[in-house]
Protein backbone atom coordinates (compact mmCIF):
# COMPACT_ATOMS: atom_id res chain seq x y z
CA UNK A 1 0.00 0.00 0.00
CA UNK A 2 1.13 3.44 -0.56
CA UNK A 3 2.59 5.30 2.08
CA UNK A 4 1.23 8.78 1.99
CA UNK A 5 -2.47 6.03 1.98
CA UNK A 6 -1.21 4.37 5.38
CA UNK A 7 -0.17 7.99 7.07
CA UNK A 8 -3.83 9.55 5.81
CA UNK A 9 -5.52 6.02 7.69
CA UNK A 10 -3.31 6.17 10.73
CA UNK A 11 -4.39 10.02 10.99
CA UNK A 12 -8.15 9.36 10.51
CA UNK A 13 -7.51 6.38 13.21
CA UNK A 14 -6.32 9.03 15.67
CA UNK A 15 -8.99 11.52 14.79
CA UNK A 16 -11.90 9.10 15.21
CA UNK A 17 -10.85 8.38 18.61
CA UNK A 18 -11.30 12.37 19.72
CA UNK A 19 -13.72 11.58 22.95
CA UNK A 20 -16.90 12.52 22.37
CA UNK A 21 -17.43 14.03 26.05
CA UNK A 22 -14.36 16.85 25.00
CA UNK A 23 -17.14 17.57 22.18
CA UNK A 24 -19.85 18.11 23.88
CA UNK A 25 -18.60 19.80 26.57
CA UNK A 26 -17.03 22.40 23.97
CA UNK A 27 -20.21 22.29 22.40
CA UNK A 28 -22.39 22.92 25.71
CA UNK A 29 -20.04 25.51 26.53
CA UNK A 30 -20.47 27.29 23.17
CA UNK A 31 -24.31 27.48 22.75
CA UNK A 32 -24.17 28.21 26.50
CA UNK A 33 -21.96 31.13 25.97
CA UNK A 34 -23.88 32.24 22.79
CA UNK A 35 -27.76 31.88 24.50
CA UNK A 36 -26.62 33.63 27.40
CA UNK A 37 -24.84 36.57 25.99
CA UNK A 38 -28.00 37.08 24.34
CA UNK A 39 -29.85 37.19 26.88
CA UNK A 40 -27.86 39.54 29.30
CA UNK A 41 -28.88 42.01 26.76
CA UNK A 42 -32.65 41.94 27.58
CA UNK A 43 -32.29 42.45 30.62
CA UNK A 44 -30.71 45.07 33.73
CA UNK A 45 -29.84 44.58 36.97
CA UNK A 46 -27.60 41.45 36.66
CA UNK A 47 -24.82 41.28 34.58
CA UNK A 48 -22.75 37.93 34.93
CA UNK A 49 -20.15 37.24 32.11
CA UNK A 50 -17.40 34.75 33.14
CA UNK A 51 -14.91 35.35 29.98
CA UNK A 52 -14.82 38.90 30.56
CA UNK A 53 -14.94 39.05 34.45
CA UNK A 54 -17.51 41.36 34.73
CA UNK A 55 -20.26 41.28 37.17
CA UNK A 56 -23.02 42.95 38.47
CA UNK A 57 -25.42 41.26 41.07
CA UNK A 58 -28.89 42.72 41.21
CA UNK A 59 -32.71 42.02 40.65
CA UNK A 60 -32.78 41.09 36.55
CA UNK A 61 -35.62 42.97 35.06
CA UNK A 62 -36.43 43.62 31.41
CA UNK A 63 -34.85 46.52 29.57
CA UNK A 64 -36.53 48.90 27.69
CA UNK A 65 -34.50 47.91 24.86
CA UNK A 66 -35.54 44.12 24.57
CA UNK A 67 -39.33 45.52 24.81
CA UNK A 68 -38.56 47.95 21.81
CA UNK A 69 -36.94 45.19 19.70
CA UNK A 70 -39.44 42.62 20.58
CA UNK A 71 -42.41 45.44 19.35
CA UNK A 72 -40.63 46.82 16.22
CA UNK A 73 -37.81 44.39 14.91
CA UNK A 74 -38.87 41.26 16.06
CA UNK A 75 -42.28 41.00 15.78
CA UNK A 76 -42.84 37.34 16.00
CA UNK A 77 -46.42 36.39 16.08
CA UNK A 78 -49.31 35.01 18.45
CA UNK A 79 -47.24 36.42 21.99
CA UNK A 80 -47.51 39.94 23.16
CA UNK A 81 -43.77 41.63 22.95
CA UNK A 82 -43.33 41.82 26.86
CA UNK A 83 -44.52 38.13 27.08
CA UNK A 84 -42.44 37.06 24.19
CA UNK A 85 -39.28 39.29 25.36
CA UNK A 86 -39.65 37.61 29.02
CA UNK A 87 -40.07 34.25 27.89
CA UNK A 88 -36.54 34.68 25.65
CA UNK A 89 -35.03 36.23 28.90
CA UNK A 90 -35.78 33.66 30.62
CA UNK A 91 -34.97 30.82 28.61
CA UNK A 92 -31.68 32.44 27.23
CA UNK A 93 -30.56 32.11 30.63
CA UNK A 94 -31.90 29.11 32.43
CA UNK A 95 -31.48 26.80 29.04
CA UNK A 96 -27.58 27.86 29.31
CA UNK A 97 -27.20 27.08 32.91
CA UNK A 98 -28.77 23.57 32.52
CA UNK A 99 -26.14 23.44 28.69
CA UNK A 100 -23.22 24.51 30.95
CA UNK A 101 -23.82 21.72 34.07
CA UNK A 102 -24.92 19.16 31.75
CA UNK A 103 -28.58 18.67 33.43
CA UNK A 104 -31.59 17.85 31.39
CA UNK A 105 -29.11 18.51 28.54
CA UNK A 106 -30.92 16.94 25.62
CA UNK A 107 -33.93 19.03 27.20
CA UNK A 108 -32.48 22.58 27.14
CA UNK A 109 -30.43 21.69 23.87
CA UNK A 110 -34.20 20.96 22.50
CA UNK A 111 -35.13 24.53 23.89
CA UNK A 112 -32.45 26.28 22.23
CA UNK A 113 -32.88 24.28 19.28
CA UNK A 114 -36.51 25.65 18.84
CA UNK A 115 -35.87 29.12 19.59
CA UNK A 116 -33.07 29.19 17.11
CA UNK A 117 -35.39 27.94 14.39
CA UNK A 118 -38.07 30.63 15.89
CA UNK A 119 -35.02 33.29 15.10
CA UNK A 120 -34.30 31.91 11.80
CA UNK A 121 -37.71 31.75 10.98
CA UNK A 122 -39.16 35.09 11.97
CA UNK A 123 -36.43 37.22 12.99
CA UNK A 124 -33.31 36.45 11.02
CA UNK A 125 -34.04 34.52 8.09
CA UNK A 126 -30.71 35.74 6.50
CA UNK A 127 -28.56 34.77 9.07
CA UNK A 128 -28.90 30.60 8.20
CA UNK A 129 -25.22 29.44 7.94
CA UNK A 130 -24.55 31.05 11.65
CA UNK A 131 -28.41 29.28 12.92
CA UNK A 132 -26.88 25.67 10.89
CA UNK A 133 -24.06 25.84 12.81
CA UNK A 134 -25.72 26.28 16.48
CA UNK A 135 -28.39 23.79 14.89
CA UNK A 136 -25.68 21.18 14.63
CA UNK A 137 -24.33 21.63 17.63
CA UNK A 138 -27.78 21.21 19.70
CA UNK A 139 -28.93 18.21 17.60
CA UNK A 140 -25.55 16.89 18.57
CA UNK A 141 -26.36 17.13 21.74
CA UNK A 142 -30.01 15.98 21.24
CA UNK A 143 -28.72 12.98 20.20
CA UNK A 144 -25.69 12.36 21.95
CA UNK A 145 -26.45 13.76 25.50
CA UNK A 146 -24.11 15.49 27.39
CA UNK A 147 -20.81 13.09 27.64
CA UNK A 148 -19.21 12.11 30.81
CA UNK A 149 -18.23 15.30 32.10
CA UNK A 150 -21.64 16.54 33.09
CA UNK A 151 -24.47 16.17 36.00
CA UNK A 152 -26.78 14.04 33.29
CA UNK A 153 -23.77 11.55 33.51
CA UNK A 154 -23.53 11.53 37.27
CA UNK A 155 -27.35 10.74 37.76
CA UNK A 156 -27.60 8.15 35.26
CA UNK A 157 -24.66 6.15 37.19
CA UNK A 158 -26.62 6.91 40.37
CA UNK A 159 -30.05 5.91 39.12
CA UNK A 160 -28.14 2.16 37.81
CA UNK A 161 -27.37 1.33 40.81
Amino acid sequence: MNPIWNGLLAVNARLSQLPASLIALLGRFSMAAVFWLSGQTKIEGLSINLLSGEFHLGWPHLSDTAIFLFQEEYALPLLAPTTAALLAALAEHLLPICLLFGFATRYAALGLLAMTLVIQVFVYPGAYATHGVWATVLLYLVANGAGKLSVDHGLLRLLRR
